[in-house]
């Protein structure tokens, strides 16, 4: 992708970089974890923001 673009698309996220899988894994860890135990039948969005950036 060339560069121009990616910062484009960068510039588009509210939290203003790309995720990770890290990020990802964090979230999994998270609702694996008794810390969690609680939450049921949720869909959990990764992505910095674009979701509610769209409303």
């Amino acid at each position: 992708m060339k560069e121009e673009w990616k910062q484009e698309l960068k510039r588009q996220i509210p939290l203003g970089d790309f995720g990770s899988p890290r990020d990802v894994a964090e979230a999994v860890a998270f609702l694996a974890s008794d810390e969690a135990r609680y939450i049921t039948g949720q869909v959990l969005g990764v992505d910095g923001g674009m979701a509610i950036s769209w409303l």
